[in-house]
């Protein structure tokens, strides 16, 4: 019995081998579009877009040359004392803590900014109902201006 040596060669290129170099070809076109699409809408600046400062008064905040304008943790202490006499200190310490996360600069005035709002917030509820509002935003500082305006 005789056995065939030779062995059948394949003449053509199949389709596999076809797809294949196409994907190969496409595939980091994509991968590459697709990455730059998404880092594209990340939003890079950290502030949410429900942040507590309107973009005018980001504008106004950020050109210290222009007559009448104010320091944009001045604007957040006003938006804020006067939500305050709407709404309980509670929210107004959420809104607070909203605003320093969506804004990282203005956390170095975050203790301040609380004090003001335990001062006002104990003089609006008196100091034992708004003491029950304290919450550790900006360390205990709304806490210390409740008893601070208890104080006196």
């Amino acid at each position: 019995m005789k056995h065939s040596t030779t062995h059948s060669a394949r003449r053509g290129r199949g389709p596999a081998r076809r797809i294949g170099r196409s994907l190969a070809l496409v595939l980091p076109v994509v991968l590459v579009l697709s990455g730059t699409l998404a880092v594209a809408q990340v939003n890079w600046s950290g502030s949410p877009s429900h942040s507590m400062l309107t973009a005018s008064d980001t504008v106004a905040a950020d050109a210290p040359g222009r007559s009448g304008s104010r320091p944009p943790q001045d604007v957040l202490r006003d938006q804020l004392l006067a939500e305050l006499q709407e709404k309980d200190p509670g929210v107004v310490l959420t809104h607070l803590q909203q605003a320093v996360n969506g804004r990282p600069s203005l956390a170095r005035h975050c203790a301040s900014i609380a004090r003001t709002l335990g001062r006002a917030a104990a003089n609006i509820y008196g100091p034992a109902r708004a003491q029950s509002y304290a919450r550790p935003v900006c360390d205990t500082a709304f806490a210390s201006g409740v008893q601070q305006a208890a104080g006196n």
